[in-house]
């Protein structure tokens, strides 16, 4: 298995896990790449508004509707706390530490405990 096939059967499983949690119905490669796509938009938020970009209102309108649409395609009518990370440093989108350790859900996290909902595999 070569790294590129390596990288989507990593990709394929995180996507089999999203769907355990949300269930979507989306093909688990697909729902990865809408979630990168996503995760790209709230981490260049968070860095414009680190770098003065924007001002916080203007980064809340951005959060806010990409939490709309990450809670649509997740079908997740907040019954799974979605959160954002504003720091443009680490990974912006994610699912409470805390709700991660009670079910015992088996995801990708961070250090920090935190489930992530569009690693990047690509390394």
């Amino acid at each position: 298995m070569n790294k590129r096939d390596k990288m989507y059967a990593e990709i394929k499983k995180h996507g089999e896990n999203i769907n355990t949690i949300f269930n979507t119905g989306i093909d688990p490669i697909l729902l990865c790449k809408r979630l990168r796509r996503y995760e790209h938009i709230g981490t260049q938020a968070n860095t414009d508004y680190c770098n003065g970009i924007i001002d916080i209102s203007e980064w809340e309108k951005r959060i806010e509707k990409l939490v709309l649409q990450v809670n649509k395609i997740l079908k997740n009518t907040k019954k799974i706390p979605v959160i954002i990370n504003g720091d443009p440093r680490g990974y912006c989108l994610k699912i409470d530490d805390k709700y991660i350790r009670e079910k015992k859900i088996k995801i990708y996290t961070d250090m920090g405990g935190y489930g992530i909902l569009a690693p990047d595999f690509s390394e």
